[in-house]
């Protein structure tokens, strides 16, 4: 009787081992060809104009979804080779991505950084949205989609239109519909044909994180119920004096006359209530008008900020010094001179008149 032949051990070691071998194989061939797919397979994508701002980074803008559209693409290929390949720091700007490229193309395009046009647009402290309105209307490079056309002549009539369209426009109110005070003033850069709405947008989120982190942070006892009304003070400070060492001071004053119901008696306030009758002097019969500004004639603060203030000016609002100063007057040579007392005061204001006579007669 003869016996069957049995594989031997040996034959059967070898055929599994051949089994791993293949499955390998296959596996190391996906695996390569997820990596091909993930970074330099083409993609079904049509040229488009990538923009990117400030902050963003080469994972945030290729893998949220992945870049790749290739089916074998994978979110772990794609990440692992950002970390190694994408060596550079995003700049901002917009980039065009050709029709199709991949993700090692897109790389090397956003790594040579934003070939496109920048505009410089700057906002000064203490300026009115009046003239932040005209600034944009006047820069060559934005794109007025929000704020009227640029045109001879522009009114502080012109300037409430505006106010309604833009509040419309970023969903904001304010009292009267004046928005006065709401966008930051500083040194902004954009890519040329960045629309006014975008800018604006810019501006007021920044002002109004500005505000709110101030007023969080805020002395205890201010006579201020809202941060709007503190915003209404900074702007007061920044136009009463252009000297940071002076801001905190000058915040104590205003809030101890508050404390003692005094009325502000700031000339700025004036100024802003009078609008275009403004002829850039403060006659007798302009201190004598009551408006809604002029806080010669009316108690505590006006209804609107008066100017664009300065994320020094907010926190100087929030800080004042520890005094008990209820007056301050131009030196007539730079900065000004602080009085607890009105005789002191005046003291100071016929001081300033001395000088401001002598430097007229030279």
């Amino acid at each position: 009787m003869s016996r069957i032949k049995r594989p031997t051990k040996t034959k059967k070691s070898t055929n599994r081992l051949t089994g791993i071998l293949v499955v390998l194989s296959l596996v190391a061939l996906v695996v390569l060809l997820a990596v091909y797919q993930s970074i330099f397979s083409t993609t079904k994508k049509a040229e488009q104009n990538l923009t990117v701002s400030k902050g963003d980074t080469y994972q945030k803008l290729l893998t949220k979804p992945s870049w790749s559209d290739a089916w074998l693409a994978s979110d772990f290929v794609t990440r692992a080779y950002l970390s190694v390949a994408a060596d550079k720091p995003l700049q901002a700007g917009d980039y065009t991505i050709p029709a199709g490229a991949s993700l090692a193309q897109t790389v090397k395009i956003l790594g040579e950084g934003a070939k496109v046009e920048q505009i410089s647009i700057r906002i000064i402290e203490g300026k009115t949205i009046k003239d932040l309105y005209q600034t944009l209307k006047n820069t060559d490079g934005v794109v007025l989609e929000t704020l009227t056309p640029k045109a001879d002549g522009y009114a502080w009539s012109d300037v409430a239109r505006d106010n309604e369209q833009v509040a419309r426009a970023l969903g904001i109110s304010s009292p009267n519909g004046n928005l006065e005070g709401w966008f930051a003033p500083n040194t902004y850069h954009f890519t040329k044909g960045t629309t006014d709405t975008v800018i604006l947008k810019r501006l007021y989120d920044t002002q109004t994180k500005v505000l709110n982190e101030a007023w969080a942070a805020r002395d205890e006892n201010l006579p201020y119920k809202t941060p709007y009304e503190a915003l209404i003070m900074a702007s007061i400070i920044e136009k009463e004096t252009g000297i940071k060492s002076e801001r905190n001071l000058v915040s104590s004053v205003f809030v101890n006359r508050l404390r003692k119901n005094m009325r502000l008696q700031t000339d700025p306030t004036i100024i802003y209530g009078l609008f275009d009758r403004y002829d850039g002097k403060i006659y007798k019969s302009n201190i004598a008008e009551r408006t809604d500004y002029n806080t010669y004639q009316i108690d505590g603060l006006p209804p609107t900020p008066i100017a664009l203030p300065s994320a020094e000016a907010i926190k100087a609002t929030m800080h004042p010094d520890a005094s008990e100063v209820l007056f301050f007057v131009a030196t007539g040579n730079g900065g000004h001179k602080f009085s607890k007392t009105l005789a002191e005061h005046e003291q100071a204001v016929a001081e300033y008149r001395a000088v401001m006579k002598q430097k007229e007669s030279q």
